[in-house]
């Protein structure tokens, strides 16, 4: 196992910019997830650290290699693609064995490392089928098991489960999960779905545009985003961004909405009376009270079985509300939602930056 040190990387493709100077801190067993929305970067990233795109400027160490001009193979990587990247003509014990007889391993060491990642992966009576013969879990299991025989000191997922349905994705989200756990193999995990960054990330990276807007545990970026951007990439259903403009009354400041509706400051909040804000609160932060709060008129009920999701609208701002309760109001119902003032967010309406101490 080794760390991944990413230290000032750009990229361009041809006159373009595509990474602007990136630094990020992989450390040694960790599993870091590359999160942001496409375009933005995270893909490219990947792949040089993998070796398959050039790196224009900076430096990418593995463990204390600099590896910005080694090939692939010397990076002692292993990558897991969106589309599997099978052999169909091979079975998926010769799949998973390929990299090694490549490497001309004795055929003893071949068939008990496959053995044994056949055994992680559950894919022990599978080892004689063809990959048309799989489902999508399953072929991306052997990727998987492809990548474990060959013991790197990282492995990279370039957005593994894009291609599996629903219930699929979260049951190999905890496959990959209990794989990281058991293995501790330091891996890079690259995604657009924020879901899968907060479930499966010891450390997440937010991208955006080629530039990191925030590093740090999935719960930190949760409670503390450090802009508009992040505080409404990360969490599911989004926050909820309303207009206003702070005001500053002897020591105390609210937020008055475009109708006049004023909404107490959360306590750690900074800026000056006038100032054009956004408050944010998540949907799940939102309680039903009789009066007062945030007069909202219902558009739509999506009952859920656990929980209520409840589609709003305040003077032209879509607001969502998540009630553990069930409720059932009817469409064009006014509802009041007071937001948790210690969990609510402030962010400077020009810059996106929090405001806060």
């Amino acid at each position: 196992m080794s760390s991944v040190t990413i230290q000032a990387v750009k990229k361009n493709f041809g006159a373009v910019p595509i990474l602007h100077g990136v630094d990020i801190d992989i450390a040694d067993g960790s599993f870091t997830v590359l999160v942001g929305p496409s375009g933005c970067g995270k893909s490219t990233l990947l792949r040089m650290i993998a070796g398959l795109e050039e790196i224009n400027g900076g430096e990418i160490r593995i463990g204390e290699r600099r590896v910005n001009d080694l090939p692939p193979k010397e990076r002692d990587i292993a990558m897991v693609f969106q589309n599997y990247a099978l052999y169909p003509h091979m079975t998926v014990r010769d799949n998973m064995a390929f990299s090694l007889a490549l490497a001309k391993t004795d055929k003893a060491t071949i068939d008990t490392k496959v053995g044994r990642a056949a055994e992680i992966l559950a894919l022990s009576p599978l080892l004689d089928r063809y990959p048309r013969q799989l489902s999508g879990g399953q072929r991306q299991r052997v990727a998987m098991g492809r990548a474990i025989v060959r013991d790197p000191q990282v492995f990279l997922f370039d957005e593994p489960l894009s291609n599996l349905d629903a219930k699929l994705r979260v049951a190999m989200r905890g496959e990959i999960k209990e794989l990281h756990q058991r293995l501790q193999t330091t891996s890079i995990y690259v995604t657009h779905d924020q879901i899968e960054a907060m479930t499966m990330g010891d450390k997440i990276v937010v991208m955006r545009d080629g530039r990191i807007e925030q590093t740090g545990s999935p719960l930190d970026l949760y409670d503390h985003p450090t802009n508009q951007f992040v505080a409404g990439f990360i969490g599911s259903p989004a926050m909820n961004f309303l207009p206003g403009v702070l005001r500053m009354q002897g020591g105390a400041a609210h937020v008055e909405l475009k109708d006049g509706t004023r909404l107490e400051a959360p306590a750690s909040a900074r800026g000056t009376d006038g100032q054009a804000v956004i408050y944010g609160t998540r949907p799940e932060h939102l309680a039903l009270v009789e009066s007062g709060g945030i007069p909202a008129r219902v558009v739509v009920m999506e009952p859920t079985g656990m929980d209520t999701f409840v589609a709003c609208r305040h003077e032209g701002t879509d607001i969502s509300a998540v009630f553990r309760e069930r409720h059932d109001f009817a469409p064009g119902t006014t509802i009041h939602l007071q937001p948790d003032l210690q969990r609510a967010h402030l962010f400077d309406a020009g810059t996106g930056e929090r405001l806060a101490t």
